[in-house]
């Protein structure tokens, strides 16, 4: 039977201007992401179940919760809402090829640790493609000289990349050998689920980070994922966000992006070397506009 209480519930509570200018401004302060007018459909329908999980009448007296709250918990879950999360294993699998066939010989040639960092790695499925690419390409006796990181705004989207259980048609684009490998299938009771081995989930380490806020994280990396990010900020976060990549790239590292963003407006020394991939050429002092 329809709640039909609950539709009249919904259909009452509306996104207002000053609502949806303050949003916007939250969003953008906190995550870089840039909202406008034309999203208010889209706001207002993933913000509206939280506003009803609270209790609250209006978007307005969910905002003041939101403001009010010193953990900060409420506004995590705001951007975890807002946050688009859309990724899959092997996306664009050619740089998985680049990484496996280029760089991956040139680490290895190289004493200490191949360092590798998934920046807004989502639900999980880059950093588990990279994992699974890294392990394959890599003999065992360099296993453990393996560190990869994989990092995100959103708590919910590192709690499903750390459980690591997928349904079926999301590992669809994993080859059936990796498949076999390094998924395990059925999971008891929960049928049509498949889950990251504990060996793979090992490899990963999962942590929850803003890259705007971001200063130092004490290391540099080999290689650096941040690929479907910068087209979600203006120009000036994007080079906000370059500019903490470069800084956490080794010498000779490689920062990847996604086909459908570029480095071409912003400021930095990288050196690009085939499409959506950049080289840190190692020479400190050094500015320029990239390819």
């Amino acid at each position: 039977m329809l709640d039909t209480a609950a539709f009249a519930d919904d259909a009452e509570i509306r996104l207002g201007d000053p609502e949806l200018t303050q949003i916007i401004r939250l969003v953008y302060d906190r995550s870089g992401i840039t909202l406008h007018e034309g999203k208010r459909a889209l706001v207002e329908a993933r913000l509206r179940k939280r506003v009803r999980a609270l209790g609250c009448a209006t978007f307005a007296e969910y905002l003041q919760h939101v403001e009010a709250d010193p953990t900060g918990q409420a506004l995590s879950a705001l951007l975890d809402a807002i946050a688009t999360k859309h990724t899959s294993f092997f996306r664009e699998e050619q740089h998985f090829r680049f990484l496996e066939t280029r760089v991956l010989p040139e680490l290895r040639a190289r004493a200490g640790s191949i360092r590798v960092w998934s920046a807004a790695c989502a639900t999980g499925e880059e950093p588990v493609t990279l994992a699974v690419t890294l392990l394959e390409a890599l003999p065992a006796v360099d296993h453990s000289r393996l560190r990869l990181m994989a990092s995100d705004l959103s708590g919910n989207a590192l709690a499903v990349a750390r459980a690591g259980v997928y349904r079926l048609d999301r590992v669809a684009t994993v080859p059936l050998p990796l498949l076999r490998r390094y998924f395990e299938r059925g999971l008891g009771a929960q049928a049509g689920l498949a889950r990251v081995s504990a060996r793979l989930r090992r490899v990963i380490d999962y942590r929850q980070l803003n890259l705007l806020e971001i200063g130092s994280l004490g290391e540099q990396f080999d290689v650096i994922f941040c690929r479907n990010v910068l087209i979600y900020f203006d120009r000036a976060v994007q080079q906000r966000v370059v500019a903490m990549l470069e800084r956490h790239l080794a010498p000779g590292g490689y920062l990847f992006i996604a086909h459908s963003e570029s480095l071409n407006t912003l400021n930095h020394a990288l050196r690009w070397v085939a499409p959506a991939i950049y080289q840190q050429a190692g020479v400190k002092g050094h500015s320029g506009v990239g390819r």
